[in-house]
């Protein structure tokens, strides 16, 4: 068992090594799903970690149809990433009819090779869940992040266990979403996954002794100015051991 950790700051990047995760996503604005860390972030991220960095390539939130200059970015971004030592990248991108949209994604897996390469939640948004997987194992992704079609893992169980069935060892089916202390052994047990996907934060208060309560910079969104979460050490420790994985 392999444990990933989401993490959206070189300090939770490193939070979650000392937990024993042993691979991090790389994010920035979770609240949107994730989106592309900055290229400052990644090349840190690179020079202070030791186990396997990917950070995420999707240049903005909503849907994963994206315009040409937006693809036009994500290589960009992934030539970026590929130069400061990135292990790998995630991406994802779909046609207006739901399917896995070919020639772009097979630009970007070039572009990014010799990397690895994860195709990550937009796989959940597709219309067919096996023909993604049959076309995302003609492309050669390594593995297709999933919380089997559902708001969580625990409740896509049925579909991740066909999944990581049907992906036999032609590619890595890795659960995701909502997954804690109190299902990640069940979750583990019954997919019969290798690879598992996890958050571990920890709501840590502002140090500013000033604050301005009328003023949000989330707007609409409005989360808190003066509380952030940071990626727990000791809550991947316990992920890492609840899930059957060992701590090199």
């Amino acid at each position: 068992m392999l444990i990933e950790a989401c993490v959206d700051s070189v300090e939770s990047a490193i939070a979650a090594e000392k937990g024993g995760a042993r691979r991090v996503e790389l994010c920035t604005a979770l609240l949107e799903g994730g989106l592309t860390p900055s290229a400052g972030a990644v090349a840190l991220a690179r020079r202070q970690l030791t186990i396997a960095l990917h950070p995420i390539v999707r240049p903005r939130g909503g849907d994963f149809l994206y315009s040409d200059s937006e693809h036009e970015v994500m290589l960009a971004d992934i030539e970026h990433f590929k130069s400061v030592g990135a292990d790998g990248v995630v991406i994802g991108i779909l046609d207006a009819k739901g399917d896995v949209d070919v020639s772009r994604t097979r630009a970007l897996i070039d572009g990014a090779r010799p990397m690895a390469v994860t195709f990550h939640r937009a796989f959940d948004m597709t219309r067919d869940p096996f023909t993604a997987l049959e076309a995302l194992v003609e492309l050669g992704v390594e593995r297709i992040l999933t919380s089997g079609q559902e708001e969580s893992a625990m409740a896509g169980l049925d579909r991740l266990r066909e999944l990581v069935t049907r992906a036999a060892d032609r590619v890595t089916i890795m659960p995701a979403g909502n997954i804690h202390e109190a299902n990640v052994s069940k979750i583990a047990q019954a997919t019969g996954a290798t690879e598992l996907h996890v958050t571990g934060f920890k709501n840590v208060d502002s140090e500013m002794s000033f604050r301005n309560p009328r003023v949000y910079m989330g707007g609409l969104l409005r989360p808190p100015e003066y509380v952030r979460a940071v990626t727990d050490a000791d809550a991947i420790d316990k992920l890492v051991r609840l899930s059957g994985a060992t701590h090199d």
